[in-house]
């Protein structure tokens, strides 16, 4: 190979580096990330109590009076106590209160903080509680029931709960590593939309291109070498 294709060859390679290069950078950046952070911690689970399970009840154990009240069919019924009042989930779909049988169609501020301070540790106290029916593609509430409250709480790394406002239940706790995380794992799947999707045409172009880059330079490492000159 002549000096003047191997040095075309150089700046082919060179280009490659620059062109992918960031790409390259924030995907050693986030797996450094990911593999030096504690998944837990990222859930947020350092923010909440023990998680309880609320078991299912049979339709048949409610008094009869309780069901005529509620005059539909009945697939399944799970209890939901907000402070002294006791309500019905029933078919994973309306809130009943569980003696007059009126339907609550959502859980009320008061609530709502009820539901915080049950799955929350008490260190990290409720300073906001706002309702929102509708979140951008790349907020940290994404692809969850709606609406919902969103519960600011004190504390490292401003956390933030969120429950739904339809069944009372406890969604989540994002926070600043989170946040992170969300954003590096962003950068590293090249999906900013959805975050998951591991089979964009972006990312399979820089896989490409990044091989590419890999295989010019043992080529270039190759027929610049001594041990080339020697064989030619």
């Amino acid at each position: 190979m002549s000096y003047r294709s191997i040095n075309r060859f150089r700046k082919a390679h060179r280009f490659l580096g620059i062109f992918i290069g960031i790409q390259f950078l924030f995907w050693t950046i986030s797996g450094l990330y990911f593999s030096w952070t504690n998944i837990d911690e990222i859930h947020g689970d350092h923010y909440r109590k023990a998680p309880t399970e609320v078991a299912a009840i049979p339709p048949a154990l409610f008094p009869d009076s309780l069901l005529q009240k509620l005059n539909f069919p009945l697939h399944s019924i799970k209890t939901k106590a907000f402070g002294t009042a006791v309500f019905l989930w029933v078919n994973d779909s309306l809130l009943v209160h569980s003696v007059s049988g009126a339907v609550l169609p959502e859980i009320t501020e008061e609530q709502a903080l009820f539901v915080v301070q049950e799955n929350i540790l008490p260190q990290y106290v409720p300073q906001k509680i706002e309702r929102i029916t509708e979140v951008g593609p790349h907020d940290e509430y994404r692809g969850r029931p709606l609406p919902a409250y969103r519960v600011s709480l004190s504390g490292q790394g401003a956390p933030v709960a969120y429950v739904d406002a339809k069944s009372g239940d406890f969604q989540r706790v994002r926070h600043r590593q989170w946040r992170w995380f969300d954003f590096l794992w962003m950068t590293h799947t090249m999906d900013y939309q959805g975050r998951d999707n591991f089979n964009t045409l972006l990312l399979r172009a820089f896989s490409l291109f990044g091989l590419i880059t890999v295989l010019s330079g043992f080529a270039l490492a190759f027929v610049t070498s001594s041990w080339s000159r020697k064989i030619r």
